[in-house]
């Protein structure tokens, strides 16, 4: 039986994703309000965080601008990294992501930059930060450098790992913004904030 395109929705599906929305409100609100600016390094998110913050209207205003750094050779090109920084590289860590957040934030001159790296899966590798569903989360600003890390439980679900690295960057974000997250500054007490039941339980790291 054949289909006629009048039988075909057309409707594109909803953007940002509904997890995503409120953040993307709420941080866009925080950021025009307080005339700062946000720029993003992002990496097993795929531009998901930059193109949801750019969906939300007027956001020239707050948004600097944005890198997908997905491949080793990108952080050569645009984040700083040498050869010797891809050939030490085990996996993301907080480590990594706190670097690229600051040479971004000094090379765009934003208030923040929030940046991710991540193992969105399907497939992934023997060690903790290599299972699909890990993530490395930073923000860089003038108070220091705030970093989390995630599992968010869901396996090797490549789609939804990426909209849930995308959620809790934002979350992060918005902590950082407001004010919350005092003692995930780099080099103290960090945040582990393991999800593996999808409720967002948060514990102090050990480390």
């Amino acid at each position: 039986m054949s289909t006629s395109t009048s039988d075909i929705d057309s409707t594109p599906p909803p953007f940002p994703p509904p997890s995503l929305k409120p953040l993307v409100e709420e941080v866009a609100h925080l950021l025009t309000t307080r005339k700062e600016s946000i720029s993003i390094a992002e990496t097993a998110a795929g531009g998901l965080l930059s193109s949801s913050l750019l969906s939300y209207p007027g956001a020239s205003k707050f948004y600097k601008g944005g890198l997908t750094l997905y491949t080793l050779p990108s952080r050569i090109a645009y984040a700083g990294w040498t050869q010797e920084s891809i050939t030490a590289y085990r996996g993301p860590t907080t480590d990594i992501v706190s670097g690229l957040a600051k040479h971004v934030r000094k090379d765009l001159e934003s208030t923040y930059t929030l940046s991710e790296s991540g193992t969105a899966g399907p497939t992934g590798g023997e060690t903790r930060n290599r299972t699909p569903g890990y993530v490395a989360l930073a923000v860089d600003c003038e108070r220091g450098t705030f970093t989390r890390e995630v599992e968010t439980g869901l396996g090797g679900d490549r789609v939804g790992n990426m909209v849930r690295f995308a959620e809790e960057g934002l979350n992060l974000l918005r902590e950082v913004i407001v004010g919350e997250s005092t003692r995930g500054a780099y080099g103290g007490k960090g945040f582990v904030s393991k999800s593996l039941t999808g409720e967002g339980e948060k514990k102090e790291s050990k480390a």
